[in-house]
């Protein structure tokens, strides 16, 4: 084994698997959430993209479903 290798030379190339790992999207959150997940963040070291991701990833797992409640807009109609 050498001491010192010359990594200069090599030819970055990069990982033709990685594409299909994660797909991108755009998506809006709430400005609570996201400031949730920044202060998580902070505290865990992880980007908040990243927690995030592992908070839905195990939503998926778990089959955990969010609890909705609609609000039925008042009888009356505005003049």
């Amino acid at each position: 084994m050498r001491r010192e290798y010359n990594f200069s030379r090599m030819k970055g190339e990069k990982n033709p698997y990685a594409k299909d790992l994660k797909t991108q999207i755009t998506i809006r959150i709430d400005t609570e959430t996201v400031s949730y997940f920044k202060e998580l963040a902070e505290s865990t070291g992880m980007a908040y993209q990243s927690l995030i991701n592992l908070y839905l990833r195990e939503c998926v797992k778990t089959g955990k479903k969010p609890t909705i409640k609609w609000f039925q807009a008042s009888a009356k109609a505005s003049p």
